[in-house]
């Protein structure tokens, strides 16, 4: 076996355990500690020059931004009761039927979920959906699912609503009228497909009654201005979109903002809010972005593109189904981050692949890690988030649901966005 052979293997050897290790949690130790000793194995292993590790975490900046800014916003939120009040309104619009509730909570998921995207879901959404529950003493369960699975069956209605839209088009994103034209179908099919399977799957607890009579806490005036800074960034991640500016800076500056007016309007020290936030998120991201340069290196992309091409020239309608499958699976085995990293080096060759292949592997993507617990950064930020509140979900609880529930929202996703080129669009 030659050097470089051996390098290759060793690469891939530390991703994969790295990236194991980082889905099955041994010993209960934290994600990111996973994700950054094998960035470190990389570069002692001397398989990837520290100079390249240092630059590949630095080209991360704009996501650590922008999940700063969403995870500040969240525990802002959180600390100045906006959840409290927004989810004991809500049960109050449920009148007391928790199949109401149900939809209630998953059109604001949905809503959430495309305007402020899916980690906004996973991270500020699913504390006031756990809230919810608990103040409707209803099974927490089927509304929690709902924020995972929501999350990313919504996250490609607008280029805005997953982060993993701008690492796999980058510099090439469609305007937003283009965005529309190929993913209004699918996203409406994911949408619908998620939300009904969802609800069969959820059925015996949503027969249950839930209380009716519900005290809505008063919104303070440092929870409006809570409530005006969440909406505010939602607003601006429109227009940056629109303009085709980074989200990251944007977004952590208006977090930035309304947690400098909130603290001031309730005279509280900064350090109580930002100690309870997982700043782990952050090592997490980064070590992922090492490993997957790392196996960029391995000489993979240049063999996956050719591989592509080839096989969308001959038949593109089949390379589209297999090209989501396949990477919506990945997505389950490595997490969406480091294939949606990968997708971009493959479409970054300049080879000739058509769009229909193209959008298909951004709905494997986005929806694929439906499958698994991990399979998504947003689904893994709402692990933590459903951890703070005392729940657990079992990796084999999530899969059995995930089975039901996302490959038939992925076959008709795909079909729709498939069948739209074949149509001649």
């Amino acid at each position: 076996m030659s050097a470089i052979t051996m390098g290759q293997g060793a690469t891939w050897v530390i991703a994969a355990l790295a990236t194991g290790c980082v889905i099955v949690r041994p010993w209960r130790v934290p994600e990111a500690l996973w994700a950054v000793l094998g960035a470190i194995g990389l570069v002692v292993l001397s398989l990837l020059p520290w100079r390249d590790a240092v630059r590949v975490v630095g080209s991360g900046a704009d996501v650590y931004l922008f999940l700063g800014g969403m995870m500040l916003l969240a525990e802002l939120a959180r600390q100045q009761g906006v959840f409290d009040w927004l989810a004991t309104r809500t049960v109050r619009l449920a009148r007391g039927s928790a199949k109401r509730l149900f939809a209630l909570v998953f059109t604001v998921g949905t809503l959430v979920t495309a305007l402020l995207s899916n980690d906004a879901t996973a991270v500020v959404l699913t504390p006031a959906v756990f809230a919810a529950a608990r103040a409707a003493k209803a099974e927490p369960l089927p509304y929690l699912f709902i924020c995972a699975f929501v999350a990313n069956a919504a996250s490609f209605v607008l280029p805005i609503s997953n982060p993993a839209n701008l690492v796999v088009f980058g510099s090439h994103m469609p305007a937003l009228g283009s965005w529309l034209a190929q993913f209004a179908l699918p996203s409406a099919m994911s949408i619908g497909a998620t939300y009904v399977l969802l609800r069969v799957t959820q059925s015996a607890p949503l027969h249950q009654p839930i209380a009716t009579e519900i005290q809505v806490p008063r919104l303070t005036r440092a929870g409006r201005w809570t409530t005006f800074g969440i909406g505010l960034s939602a607003a601006v991640l429109l227009a940056a979109s629109a303009c085709e500016f980074k989200l990251g800076l944007p977004t952590f500056l208006v977090a930035a903002l309304t947690a400098s007016v909130v603290l001031l309007e309730a005279r509280q020290s900064p350090w109580s809010l930002l100690k309870e936030i997982s700043w782990s998120v952050l090592p997490l991201v980064a070590g992922l972005f090492v490993l997957v340069e790392g196996l960029i290196r391995t000489g993979v992309i240049q063999d996956l593109s050719g591989s592509l091409t080839a096989a969308a020239a001959s038949a593109p309608a089949a390379t589209s189904w297999a090209a989501g499958s396949i990477v919506a699976l990945s997505c389950n085995l490595m997490n969406n981050l480091p294939a949606g990293l990968i997708t971009h080096s493959v479409l970054a060759t300049d080879a000739p692949i058509p769009p229909s292949v193209t959008n298909a592997l951004l709905i494997g993507v986005d929806l694929g890690p439906n499958l698994s617990v991990t399979g998504s950064l947003a689904t893994i930020l709402w692990l933590v988030a459903i951890r703070r509140e005392g729940a657990h979900i079992s990796a084999w609880r999530f899969l059995r649901v995930g089975t039901l529930v996302m490959v038939p929202a992925l076959v008709l996703a795909l079909a729709a966005s498939i069948s739209g080129y074949h149509d001649g669009r």
